[in-house]
This record gives C-alpha cells, sequence and structure tokens, in this order.
C-alpha cells in the first residue's frame, strides 16, 4: 500500500510539472506574441504624382558655325598707328582699321573681332588677316538618321550641350534639307542656337537634343514603379495605408516616368523604402 502511494504521488507531481511546464510555456509565448507582433509600420518617403513634361529626342552633335563671318586681309605696312582687335565688338559700319592712305576697313555687320597671324615663310606673312562674327546666333549644321525624317520639321525644339560649359543652350532647327545623303543614309538639318552672352565659340563641337512628341502628362519617380514581366505596380498611400496599383508606363525623362492610367494626378505614390511594404499595410511617411 505504502508502495502504491508513494507510486500515485510520484505520478501526480509528474503530471503538475507537466502541466505547470505546458501552462508557463503557452503564457511565456503569449508574452513574446504580444511584444513582437505589434511593430512599428515600416518608413516610406512618398512622391506626389503631378503633370510633368515628356518627350522622345534625338542626339547627335556639330560644328558651332557662326551665322554671318567675314575676313579682311592687309598688309601690315598699310596700317596707321596700332590696331585694337583682341575681343573687340563693333558695330555694323564701324571703322575696324585705319589705313595710311586714309581709308578705312568697315564692319559689314555687328559682331566680334579676331585677327589670325600668317606663318613667316609663308607667301604674303607681311600680312595680316581680321575675322568677324556675328554670335548672337550660332548656327550648327547636323546629320540625323533617315528614319528621323517623318518627325523632323522647322522649329522643333533643340537643346545644345558642349564640355566647356555647365549649362544648356536653348534652340530650334531652322531648316531641313530637301534631299537624303545616300552615302550616309541621313539628311542633313540646320540648327540655330541663342548665344546672347557670346559663350560658344565657332568651331567648337556641340552635342544636339533634338525634342520632339513632346507631351504634359502625370509623371512618377522611376523609383516608385515596380517592374514584373509586362506589368507594373505602384504602392499609393491611403489613410497611412499602401494599395497596390497596377499602372500603364509611356516615356521616360529626367528620372521619371509617365503614367498612362491606374493612378490619379495629386495621389501620393511610395518611391523609397518599397522593399518593405506590403499590400494594405500600415506605414509611416517620413518625407523631409
Amino acid at each position: 500500500m505504502k508502495t502504491s502511494t508513494k507510486l500515485k504521488a510520484l505520478l501526480i507531481i509528474f503530471f503538475i510539472a507537466i502541466f505547470a511546464i505546458i501552462i508557463s510555456r503557452h503564457f511565456v509565448g503569449l508574452h513574446f506574441q504580444k511584444k513582437f507582433s505589434k511593430r512599428p509600420p515600416p518608413g516610406v518617403v512618398v512622391s506626389v504624382v503631378e503633370k510633368s513634361k515628356f518627350y522622345k529626342s534625338i542626339e547627335t552633335f556639330g560644328t558651332a558655325i557662326a551665322k554671318n563671318s567675314k575676313t579682311y586681309r592687309i598688309k601690315k605696312e598699310e596700317i596707321q598707328g596700332t590696331i585694337n582687335i583682341e575681343n573687340r565688338f563693333v558695330k555694323k559700319g564701324e571703322a575696324i582699321v585705319k589705313l595710311i592712305t586714309g581709308e578705312n576697313i568697315i564692319a559689314d555687320f555687328e559682331g566680334k573681332l579676331g585677327k589670325r597671324e600668317i606663318a613667316q615663310g609663308v607667301l604674303g606673312s607681311n600680312s595680316l588677316i581680321i575675322t568677324l562674327d556675328d554670335l548672337k546666333k550660332i548656327i550648327i549644321d547636323i546629320k540625323v538618321p533617315e528614319n528621323y525624317v517623318g518627325v523632323l520639321k522647322p522649329e522643333l525644339k533643340a537643346e545644345i550641350t558642349s564640355s566647356a560649359f555647365n549649362k544648356v543652350f536653348k534652340g530650334k532647327i531652322e531648316t531641313i534639307s530637301s534631299r537624303i545623303d545616300p552615302s550616309t543614309r541621313s539628311i542633313l538639318s540646320r540648327v540655330i542656337v541663342d548665344n546672347s552672352k557670346f559663350e560658344i565659340i565657332p568651331g567648337q563641337l556641340m552635342t544636339v537634343k533634338i525634342i520632339y512628341e513632346e507631351t504634359d502628362e502625370i509623371g512618377i519617380p522611376e523609383s516608385a514603379v515596380t517592374i514584373q514581366g509586362n506589368s507594373a505596380f505602384v504602392y499609393v498611400v491611403n489613410n497611412e495605408t499602401a494599395e497596390k496599383k497596377d499602372i500603364k508606363i509611356g516615356k521616360r525623362n529626367f528620372g521619371k516616368v509617365s503614367v498612362l492610367s491606374g493612378i490619379n494626378e495629386g495621389d501620393l505614390v511610395i518611391s523609397e523604402g518599397i522593399s518593405k511594404v506590403r499590400n494594405k499595410a500600415k506605414v509611416k511617411i517620413i518625407n523631409p
């Protein structure tokens, strides 16, 4: 009897211990579940869907040429007194050089003067070549591949850049050739560039971007778009909740993508922190 009683007591203690362990594990699990299940919503940066300029472009290059240019060749012994040429601007009809004969070399148009010495030993090396360039407008002749003939037309905008300047010059197509060059399969077009600050110098190599099919469309940063196969989507934030929206995208310019359908102007799309976001999940906007 005593042995039986002891055995029962041991069994009871054993089951009480097992029960206590189970209960403890349950409450410990609830504690950690409560502690870690309420994670703070991920921080995201949002961008407003707004209208932007989008376009297609043709990029090529060409050499800068003065709109008007003329050279004057004068013998040095015929010049009266000293001459002031370097970086000098003259108006139309102004005297460039006075000659000992009493005559003057007159500027045919307004522009900037320059001079070019003739190397020693060359026939006529006792002469001086004076140049006059009208630099208010610069001409750049470019060759455009023939497959763009359908979009080329006068007055199309052009953006002109050079490694020498940290800026974009504005221009437009002035004329287009009536023939395609069969040897290069290209068409010659003339771009005229505003150079009112006289920064571009004739002879410079310039990069020319012709702008066409320019439109106003709603756009979003490229970083906001996730592409999966042939589809694309973004996350729109409403009441601090991210909602997945399928979109149709169009042109890309300056790090932005035009959106043809799927979202509306004024919507807030997540542009940074997308990897932490899930559909219908809470988010925290942390824009600066």
